[in-house]
């Protein structure tokens, strides 16, 4: 059952101010110009002068000379402040280099969780989660688990696909998660459902942040590069942010597609990195010559699941990073990966030897028209026949309903939508009549052989 809830965007978690501070002069501070010392006073040199006058003219000299001291001590104790203050800050600077060099260890998980995402930042103050897996497997919990993981700082979903918060709704309720962190953008599955109906259980803070928020998570650095504010599109909406570790950072993008990345670019924030996740799992939607360029990374590591039928890293992806001199790592070879860094050393940590190379099985990276990750509206496992189909077994887009639609690849609640608003179609060829789908997507479509039009495919 689909609910519509809007739930509070809590700024408990409060972004980082940066201010000029300059130093505030006493109100009782007196400028030496400005201070007044009585001339001597021309006196006549009379003969009946008496000698009390005299007496009275020097004590007169007397204390101006003392009013003038006085002045000058006035305006030594005014400065001292500023002398101490700017001694603090010299010693400021000492420090802070040396926080760096005093930097314990950050280890960065990216987790095998098949073709789905799921990153944990470990280090001794904190733990963040970015994303948790697909709703289908259990595996991000047995890892935390698995690594003595009780309490979670921070918990990111980029954006609700259910490939990207699918175990959620579990961590929300087996851990002590401090805060959640959504983009704001909606989806009409039970994936979904499940988390807010978590988020509202638990109690725990939530926030939507944005491009420019910038948190101190201990050592960490935060910085939310991606979304400015929702674009109404579930993967161009995808959080993405850098964290810093030293003079270590990271790059996470969730799905974000190449209009999000041309963005990030333009936006004037700095997106380099020394480790970038390929978005959209290595997808040709993502990760443009561009962005890549302007990332600059050393290493890439992609999240993909093993002869996943997207056809992911594709072969585009894995030519531009080679040809850039990066490592690559992949989960779907590597198993999951580790990055350890001190803040200014990094050391890769694998649970398998081996290349990564452009995925053999599914999908489509030809055409004009990049191929798209499924939007998983679910909730049965893949392997169970969805209700309402033809007697051929298929999905017939001619009178499959609005959730039916959604279990054909590349087929999401606006496209359903439209789909339905452009019936009848005499084949399956005819979708590319919908919105967004062209020849790569289409090849997609047709290799997955889920669709059919009136029970011919």
């Amino acid at each position: 059952m689909n609910r519509s809830r809007m739930l509070p965007a809590l700024f408990l978690l409060a972004p980082l101010v940066m201010t000029a501070c300059g130093t505030e002069t006493p109100e009782d501070m007196q400028n030496a110009n400005d201070v007044n010392v009585a001339p001597n006073e021309e006196i006549e040199s009379e003969a009946s002068a008496s000698e009390n006058d005299e007496v009275s003219q020097e004590n007169e000299v007397e204390e101006t000379s003392n009013e003038a001291t006085h002045t000058e001590n006035e305006i030594n104790e005014a400065n001292e402040p500023v002398e101490e203050e700017a001694a603090d800050s010299s010693n400021e600077d000492i420090q802070i280099a040396s926080a760096t060099e005093d930097l314990g260890s950050l280890s960065v998980h990216f987790i095998d969780v098949g073709q789905a995402d799921a990153t944990l930042f470990e280090f001794d103050e904190a733990t963040i989660l970015f994303d948790t897996g697909d709703y289908s497997r259990n595996d991000v919990v047995n890892y935390l688990h698995a690594n003595d993981i009780e309490e979670i700082d921070i918990l990111i979903g980029s954006h609700p696909h259910a490939d990207h918060i699918g175990q959620m709704d579990t961590i929300l309720n087996e851990f002590d998660v401090s805060e959640v962190w959504m983009s704001g953008a909606t989806a009409t599955s039970q994936t979904f459902e499940r988390v807010l109906d978590a988020i509202e259980t638990t109690g725990v803070d939530y926030y939507e942040p944005r491009a420019g928020d910038i948190f101190d998570v201990g050592p960490l650095v935060v910085e939310i590069v991606h979304p400015v504010s929702a674009l109404n599109d579930l993967n161009d909406d995808s959080i993405s942010a850098t964290f810093t570790y030293g003079d270590i950072t990271f790059l996470l993008t969730g799905d974000a597609e190449q209009n999000a990345e041309q963005m990030m670019v333009n936006s004037g924030y700095d997106i380099s990195a020394d480790v970038l996740q390929l978005g959209h799992h290595g997808s040709n939607t993502s990760t443009t010559e561009g962005f890549l360029s302007a990332v600059s990374p050393s290493i890439a590591i992609v999240s993909a699941g093993e002869n996943n039928s997207y056809g992911h890293p594709h072969e585009e992806v894995v030519t531009r990073v080679e040809q850039a001199g990066i490592d690559l790592y992949g989960t779907h070879v590597h198993g999951t990966v580790i990055v350890e860094t001190d803040g200014q050393e990094m050391n890769v940590l694998t649970s398998a030897d081996g290349t990564v190379s452009p995925s053999s099985s599914g999908g489509s990276s030809g055409g004009a028209t990049p191929a798209d990750d499924p939007d998983p509206v679910e909730e049965e496992p893949v392997e169970e026949p969805a209700t309402d189909l033809t007697p051929s077994g298929c999905i017939d887009i001619n009178s499959a309903s609005f959730d039916e639609l959604q279990g054909i690849i590349h087929i999401g609640p606006e496209r359903a939508e439209e789909l339905i608003s452009l019936r009848p179609f005499n084949s399956v060829d005819d979708l590319t009549r919908v919105n967004g789908i062209a020849a790569g997507r289409l090849g997609d479509i047709v290799a997955e052989g889920a669709a059919c039009a009136g029970g011919s495919s």
